[in-house]
C-alpha cells in the first residue's frame, strides 16, 4: 500500500466504520442466545437423559425382570434382583442404577422388550453428593411417573424409526 493510501485510511477510520457497519447489520436481527434457566432449547425425541422406569396404564410396573438391560450394560451400572410372584409372573425386588458409572449409551433402553427402562428428557439432575446418584427402584419409578407424558410422546415420535 502506498503511503497516501495508508494515511487516508487511518485518517478516515475505515476499520472502525467497517466494524460499526457489521455491528449494525446484526443489531436488528433476532438473537440466537437463550436465557437458559428461563428458556430452553428444543430436545430431540431420541435425547438420552435421566433414567426412568415406566408403568402400565393400570399402575403395574412394566419391568418383567428379564435382566437384558443388566446384561447389555457396558459399564455394568445396572443391578437387578427378582423373585416370582404368587400369580407366577416374575417382577423385580431390586432395580438399581449407578448413575456415576452410566455412560448414557441407551443400550438398556434398546434391549428392553417392554419399554420398561427408558432415558427421559430430564438433563437437569445435578446433585451435591455422589450418594444421590445411586438410583433405586423407587427413585426410577418416581422419575417414570413424573415424566411419563413426555416419555410416551418421545416414544411415539420415534416409533417409525425403531
Amino acid at each position: 500500500m502506498s503511503f497516501l493510501d495508508k494515511t487516508a485510511r487511518s485518517f478516515l477510520l475505515a476499520e472502525l466504520v467497517k466494524g460499526f457497519m457489521l455491528t449494525f447489520k446484526y443489531f436488528f436481527k433476532p438473537k440466537v442466545t437463550l436465557n437458559y434457566p428461563f428458556e430452553k432449547g428444543p430436545l430431540s425425541p431420541r435425547f438420552r437423559g435421566e433414567h426412568a422406569l415406566r408403568r402400565y396404564p393400570n399402575g403395574e410396573e412394566r419391568c418383567i425382570a428379564c435382566k437384558l438391560c443388566e446384561a447389555i450394560c457396558p459399564a455394568q451400572a445396572i443391578t437387578i434382583e427378582a423373585e416370582p410372584r404368587d400369580d407366577g409372573s416374575r417382577r423385580t425386588t431390586r432395580y438399581d442404577i449407578d448413575m456415576i458409572k452410566c455412560i448414557y449409551c441407551g443400550l438398556c433402553q434398546e434391549a428392553c422388550p417392554v419399554d420398561a427402562i427408558v432415558q427421559g428428557p430430564n438433563f437437569e439432575f445435578a446433585t451435591e453428593t455422589r450418594e444421590e446418584l445411586y438410583y433405586n427402584k423407587e427413585k426410577l419409578l418416581d422419575n417414570g411417573d413424573r415424566w411419563e407424558a413426555q416419555i410416551a410422546a418421545n416414544i411415539e415420535a420415534d416409533a417409525e424409526y425403531r
